[in-house]
């Protein structure tokens, strides 16, 4: 059986407690689980980001600041696992072994941060590695990878297949620009590069887009991947 995970943003997913797609990803998820084996990575968003800054003006220190940020990605991990009801797992995996023991179950496992200092891209990475997956999805508030941050630079190219050295060179180069940002922690990138587990990287904002993708082998977006064949469709 095939196996994806997908990082999923908090600020995808959960953009306001008023406006959120959760029911939409749901939906989603279930189709791409006919494919085969899923594994959700759910991060924080904007919520964690403001109560990290509430512990920081307490005076909390940086690692238990990140424990909280870890605790609202589990709430928004929940959030979904009930949303999908009885195609999922019916408990937030918080470490890599108990995703991977979820996994045997056949349903959609669901996770959220694992470890501070470490973000939930580099969770799914690792995640990847630890259960043998075959493509490893990034659905991210832009439509793939770019030469520059589009929203500074028009000029910015975007790139439909690059190599996972390539992808390392453009993040350690946007790392020297303070301020940037990327779309993927280079921490993730050189375990996409180790594993060899193919990535792609995807507009998140509209969850169609990562059915297309699996189902259909159709997307915009960025194929990172050192094979010369396309892993998509599954």
């Amino acid at each position: 059986m095939k196996k994806m995970v997908l990082s999923l943003g908090g600020s995808i997913l959960v953009p306001s407690l008023e406006a959120h797609t959760v029911s939409e990803y749901a939906a989603v998820l279930i189709q791409m689980a006919l494919r085969g084996q899923v594994y959700v990575v759910v991060g924080g968003g904007g919520e964690a980001r403001r109560y990290i800054g509430a512990a920081r003006s307490l005076g909390i220190n940086e690692a238990a600041s990140d424990e909280i940020g870890i605790m609202v990605t589990r709430i928004n991990a929940t959030l979904l696992v009930y949303a999908l009801g009885d195609a999922a797992y019916p408990a937030v995996a918080e470490s890599y072994r108990q995703a991977k023991e979820f996994g045997e179950s056949g349903k959609i496992v669901v996770m959220g941060g694992v470890t501070p200092g470490q973000t939930t891209d580099a969770v799914s990475a690792v995640l990847a590695e630890t259960v043998g997956a075959d493509l490893i999805i990034n659905g991210t508030s832009v439509d793939g990878i770019y030469s520059a941050d589009p929203k500074a630079d028009p000029e910015a190219q975007r790139y439909d297949r690059m190599s996972a050295q390539d992808l390392l060179s453009i993040i350690s180069a946007a790392r020297l620009d303070a301020g940037s940002n990327t779309v993927i922690d280079i921490v993730a990138a050189k375990i996409v590069e180790r594993s060899g587990i193919p990535l792609l990287v995807v507009d998140g904002r509209n969850p169609e887009n990562l059915s297309k993708a699996v189902c259909e082998g159709t997307f915009s977006g960025t194929i990172v991947s050192d094979g010369e064949c396309s892993p998509l469709p599954l």
